[in-house]
């Protein structure tokens, strides 16, 4: 029960933050942003997102939610020393390369653990990587990113399949499966549905 409630408070968490971080110039826009069949963008003039998982900044270089595509989605991710991703799992395969830094990749172990019948990702095994290396994550596997360099920042260029992502998000490696909560949209998604829902509703 306590851990029900914590994750719920989780949730509610990252939604406060989403609302309280939204951009004045991100409120008054319909989404997806039609960028063109192809377009050069400037990275430097994205918004990028430092507030809502604590740790980590995020940038979404091509969205579902924001840009309309498809079939991938392309994030620029950096996490601070110490920073790391929420325990989660996806339906989504998720490619990793790691263009400066280095850290731990934790992931389940095939066979999950089990208490009293709840059956939970159980301790994770770890890979070490560093800069060039490269990582994916198959569907449906609990894991977690974590920054173990203590004196630079980690930078990830992430690609996702099936977007938009939805996350179910994890307390910790003992949480059960069945406790997990889905998080649809995602917080890098949910701004622009608060948005677009915002200016729809200002101009009726």
């Amino acid at each position: 029960m306590k851990m029900a409630f914590q994750l719920i408070f989780f949730t509610f968490f990252f939604t406060a933050l989403i609302f309280s971080s939204l951009p004045s110039n991100y409120a008054h826009s319909h989404y997806p942003i039609d960028i063109g069949p192809a377009m050069v963008r400037n990275l430097d003039k994205e918004f990028q997102d430092s507030n809502t998982i604590p740790g980590i900044s995020h940038i979404t270089v091509a969205g579902a939610v924001l840009h309309g595509f498809n079939e991938i989605e392309v994030w620029m991710e950096t996490a601070a020393p110490g920073g790391s991703t929420p325990v989660h799992r996806h339906a989504c395969e998720e490619v990793f390369v790691v263009l400066k830094g280095s850290g731990t990749l934790y992931v389940a172990s095939n066979a999950s653990d089990s208490d009293g019948g709840k059956v939970f990702p159980g301790r994770p095994e770890t890979m070490h990587f560093s800069v060039n290396s490269t990582f994916h994550v198959a569907p449906d596997v609990v894991h977690q990113v974590l920054n173990t360099d203590p004196h630079q920042d980690l930078h990830l260029l992430v690609v996702v399949s099936k977007p938009p992502i939805k996350v179910m998000m994890y307390e910790d490696w003992t949480t059960p499966h069945n406790e997990a909560q889905l998080m649809n949209p995602f917080v890098w998604d949910a701004r622009y549905v608060v948005a677009d829902q915002t200016s729809s509703a200002q101009e009726i």
